[in-house]
C-alpha cells in the first residue's frame, strides 16, 4: 500500500473517532441519512437545543461531512450529507 493511501486511511479513522466521540455528531449524521433537513427539524427530531445543532452542523461542515444546500438563505437552510458523510454513516 502506498504512503498516500496510508495517510488517507488514517485521516478517515481520525474523523471516524471524532464522530464516535460525540452522540450529537452521530445522531445528526444519522438524521441526515434520510435526506436534507433544516436545523430546526434536526433539533426537534433529536430533542436537542438549536445552539447544539448549529454548533454540531458547523463542526461537521468544517470536516467535510455535511454541506448546506442553500447557503444564501437566511431561514430554511437545508443540510445534507456529503459523499464522505455517507461513507462515515455506514461505519458508525
Amino acid at each position: 500500500m502506498s504512503k498516500s493511501r496510508n495517510k488517507e486511511n488514517k485521516m478517515n479513522y481520525n474523523k471516524l473517532g471524532w464522530i464516535k466521540a460525540s452522540t450529537y455528531r452521530q445522531n445528526i449524521l444519522r438524521s441526515l441519512e434520510a435526506g436534507p433537513k433544516t436545523p430546526k427539524e434536526l433539533a426537534e427530531e433529536n430533542e436537542y437545543r438549536m445552539s447544539h445543532v448549529s454548533r454540531t452542523l458547523s463542526n461537521l461542515k468544517e470536516k467535510g461531512l455535511v454541506e448546506c444546500l442553500n447557503p444564501d438563505c437566511r431561514k430554511g437552510r437545508l443540510y445534507a450529507l456529503t459523499d464522505e458523510g455517507k461513507e462515515m454513516i455506514k461505519v458508525i
